[in-house]
């Protein structure tokens, strides 16, 4: 039997529920219709020439990607729009950061690259590919028990030899938000000379972001964290620090970034950047009153439920991270499903692998513990009912499980 027919089979067995209320928003999420009509033009009606040919509709391709340029620039307080360069995908933005100062600064500068033991792994995999390859030592800050990083360890680890640090804005699994402005400051007066790196995929349209004020050198974003389409990462790039592209083959308009750019992607992106930006405080107050809502209800009607990483503002609005104890996650994930609540368990990333979350191990989490969590991302696109049916089903699927389960 084909794969395709397997997984057919697997959709029609299980039937679709009544109401469906969709959390899994780390991995991908639904496009706003504003969003999707915003792309529809440049696929075959304008803009749909290569951006790099001096021709009519090679023009209104780069006028797009200009445009979404300088509102980019414009939302983390950067004047030059040249300084955002546009990758497809959130991950390469982070391998460019990454490899492409490295691979630049090999032999002229220090050797030491430190990132923290809870970054995402398109941060952790690259710096470990330069240690094996370009002869960088990666040092892992360890983290406390709700994911943040202490200064003092920080500092103890900075040194005249450390050439790049990079460390999470917001932790895309327990929703930390690190001091960033106290971390830059204390790597830089350590080091003058080191680059200060920070994956703000999970806090962009969620934290506010100056990366003059908060003295950052290179910056990642990720368009599908914003309701943005697929295919889209966007990285920081701070004037006058140079890179070296990891990639190589045709250059269009990113120099950094060979392979022509997918304009149609790059204009909803931008849609989805105004939409997140429209009234900022009063869309994160509605949806952190939501996510409370969803955290304090789980705790009141489920016994036996740890919360991993912070509590209260130290979270950032849209995150909530639970291990139901007694319970596995991937089981509890598929469980939910049935219920039309999904959701995605353990490191959302790589749970396919059935591997334990790094990051909940980092801050200390048993195995057993790391293997029950699951994680809920909500949005402003979630109402009340929403989260009152989430509430409502939850209990239930936890208890199922439980009274099947062999840790009885």
């Amino acid at each position: 039997m084909s794969l395709s027919k397997k997984v057919r089979e697997l959709l029609e067995s299980h039937g679709k529920p009544q109401k469906e209320v969709y959390f899994d928003l780390e991995n991908s999420g639904f496009i706003p219709q504003e969003v999707v009509e915003a792309m529809i033009p440049y696929f075959n009606m304008r803009g749909y020439g290569h951006p790099s040919i001096t021709h009519r509709v090679g023009w209104e391709a780069l006028e797009v990607i200009y445009e979404a340029k300088e509102l980019l620039a414009k939302t983390i307080g950067v004047d030059n729009p040249e300084s955002i360069v546009f990758t497809h995908s959130g991950t390469e933005a982070n391998n460019l950061a990454i490899l492409g100062f490295l691979l630049k600064n090999r032999g002229s500068r220090g050797k030491k690259v430190i990132v923290s033991s809870i970054e995402h792994l398109s941060v952790i995999f690259p710096a470990r590919f330069a240690s094996e390859l370009l002869g960088f030592k990666v040092v892992l800050v360890p983290v406390d028990e709700y994911g943040f990083i202490d200064p003092e360890i920080l500092k103890y680890y900075v040194d005249k030899d450390t050439v790049l640090v990079s460390i999470q804005m917001v932790n895309h699994e327990i929703g930390t938000i690190q001091r960033i402005k106290e971390l830059v400051d204390i790597v830089k007066s350590a080091n003058q000379e080191a680059i200060f790196h920070t994956d703000a995929a999970d806090a962009y349209g969620w934290v506010p972001i100056n990366v003059r004020e908060l003295g950052i050198d290179m910056l990642t974003i990720s368009s599908h964290k914003v309701h943005g389409p697929r295919g889209v990462g966007v990285l920081y790039v701070r004037e006058g620090l140079e890179l070296e592209s990891p990639l190589k083959g045709q250059l269009s308009v990113e120099k950094l970034w060979p392979g022509v750019e997918n304009v149609p992607l790059i204009a909803g992106f931008k849609k989805a950047v105004e939409i997140m930006f429209n009234d900022f405080d009063s869309r994160v107050n509605y949806v952190r009153n939501l996510r409370d809502k969803l955290m304090k209800g789980i705790l009141d009607r489920v016994p036996e439920v740890l919360v991993n990483g912070p509590t209260g503002n130290a979270r950032v609005a849209n995150n909530v991270n639970m291990s139901f104890l007694r319970v596995e996650g991937e089981a509890l994930t598929v469980e939910l499903s049935l219920y039309g609540v999904y959701v995605s368990s353990g490191s959302a990333c790589s749970s396919r692998v059935l591997e334990p979350s790094h990051v909940l191990l980092a801050i200390g989490r048993k195995h057993e513990e790391a293997h029950g969590s699951i994680l809920f991302k909500v949005s402003h696109h979630h109402r009340e009912d929403d989260i009152i049916y989430a509430l409502e089903v939850i209990p239930k699927a936890v208890e199922r499980l439980r009274n099947i389960s062999a840790w009885r």
